[in-house]
């Protein structure tokens, strides 16, 4: 990114200053995204795309206001922008009263570079999305192959009226692969996601990318011959991939203070849990954290959209809740600290009380030991789509596919599987948490509106649990 970007996030700043605004910031950014999608073997497109340019917020009188602009070349081209929000901010502070009030932090220089071990081009997308491909369509019966890898190298520059001055340069590498299987009338497709915070290594080291290909593969076809699942209240136990979404809707999205504040209610925004901090919201068995600072996960930071610094926050203890996640102004609403999870798609919004890499911690147990403790029950495996209501309180989420667990052994595959389950009822009837602790990429978390999406880290081990199991067609 140019540092002429950056001079004017710095020029923003004094001269918003000056105009005699409670606080402001900037966020200069610049994103540049190669992408490719390969179908069948064949490339269908080859994606460049660059965005550039500032973000600046500023609270005046209690009231926040926001302005963003592409490219920008001159202070000029911020001042009438500056100048409008915080004409806006003082007529809405009059009619609102309103008394917002940010926690105290530390102001930070610093200059971030996170690893690349292996830099990512062009070419190398191609060669693995064509051998991935290949892959796939070598299996029988398979019908359609989509193969989409893409890096984006990322450079965003954070700067207030505080202080602060933090430059963040990190490339994430992704691969996202479907495999759709059909033969007489029935069609079975699976997908998996693989990637993180880093270079072409996230998705090639250990042959990651073809070895989840060649999976996908092989169980599109295996469940052509699946049976499908009666509708019965059973134990279950979950495999870590379908975990990370549970945690992800279930778990994570209740915990952002924004949404338990009823400040931010879009996309299914409450929280099942408002005002039992402290209380008992699961078994004793069930911890939860988000972890912004977990190394090469898509939500790895070290400072948010509010140049707070990242660390660990315990969010669920041996059932009780704990804590949320926290920006600067909840953070004095529930007399805490600021949790570093304030983010935003890019400079061209606000920034949001988002996760980073939110998970299950990991328990002591070896998830075969968890099934053969199982008579009647239901190994459920990788997550497909969510149905939640406004205050994730009841919720469903299909399935990729199950297996049917009789007296500990597993038995027959299923298909089309919905697990359905209400959370303080679920989250109470965890007796197991395995070893097998997973992270796992998420690209296209919706929140907001207008809607703004995030990627990020989700994860856990395999759990066990009690919740209804069965297929709609």
């Amino acid at each position: 990114m140019s540092s002429s970007l950056f001079d004017l996030a710095d020029q923003a700043i004094q001269y918003a200053t000056k105009q005699g605004v409670q606080y402001c910031d900037a966020r200069a950014e610049k994103e540049s995204i190669k992408s490719v999608l390969i179908e069948n073997g064949e490339i269908e497109y080859v994606k460049e795309q660059t965005d550039q340019g500032i973000g600046i917020r500023i609270l005046k009188n209690g009231s926040w206001g926001f302005y963003s602009v592409t490219n920008p070349q001159s202070l000029e081209a911020l001042k009438d922008g500056i100048d409008q929000i915080i004409k806006n901010t003082t007529h809405y502070s009059q009619k609102k009263n309103n008394q917002t009030k940010l926690s105290p932090v530390n102001t930070n220089k610093i200059k971030k570079d996170y690893p690349v071990f292996q830099k990512p081009e062009l070419d190398d997308l191609i060669a693995v999305g064509l051998e991935c491909s290949k892959t796939i369509l070598e299996k029988p019966k398979i019908k359609k192959s989509n193969v989409s890898p893409w890096f984006a190298v990322n450079s965003k520059y954070f700067v207030n009226s505080e202080g602060s001055e933090i430059l963040q340069n990190f490339t994430d590498t992704v691969i996202e692969m479907s495999a759709t299987a059909h033969e007489s009338g029935l069609t079975q497709a699976v997908n998996i996601t693989e990637g993180g915070r880093g270079g072409v290594e996230q998705i090639t080291q250990n042959n990651k990318a073809l070895q989840s290909a060649d999976f996908i593969s092989q169980k599109a076809v295996q469940l052509l011959d699946a049976k499908p699942a009666k509708e019965e209240k059973a134990t279950v136990v979950m495999n870590p991939d379908f975990v990370a979404l549970l945690t992800h809707e279930i778990l994570g999205h209740p915990s952002e203070a924004d949404r338990v504040l009823g400040k931010e209610m879009a996309w299914a925004g409450g929280a099942w849990w408002k005002d039992k901090l402290g209380e008992q919201i699961g078994s004793e068995n069930l911890n939860v954290f988000d972890d912004p600072t977990t190394e090469q996960s898509l939500g790895w930071y070290d400072f948010d959209d509010e140049g707070v610094q990242t660390q660990k926050t315990s969010l669920i203890e041996n059932g009780i809740l704990k804590n949320h996640m926290q920006n600067r102004e909840t953070a004095v609403d529930f007399d805490t600290l600021p949790t570093g999870n304030m983010r935003a798609t890019n400079y061209r919004f606000m920034p949001l009380i988002r996760m980073a890499c939110t998970c299950i911690e990991a328990g002591d147990w070896n998830p075969d030991e968890m099934i053969k403790e199982v008579k009647n029950g239901y190994l459920i495996s990788n997550w497909k789509v969510p149905s939640i209501d406004m205050k994730r309180y009841n919720w469903s989420i299909s399935a990729q596919y199950a297996q049917k667990i009789e007296n500990g052994e597993v038995t027959d595959l299923l298909r089309d599987v919905i697990v359905v389950g209400v959370a303080p009822e679920f989250f109470s009837s965890i007796d197991a948490c395995g070893k097998d602790f997973t992270i796992r990429p998420v690209t296209n978390c919706g929140k907001g509106d207008p809607m703004q999406s995030m990627i990020m880290g989700n994860g856990g081990p395999s759990i066990r649990g009690e919740a209804t199991v069965k297929s709609v067609n």
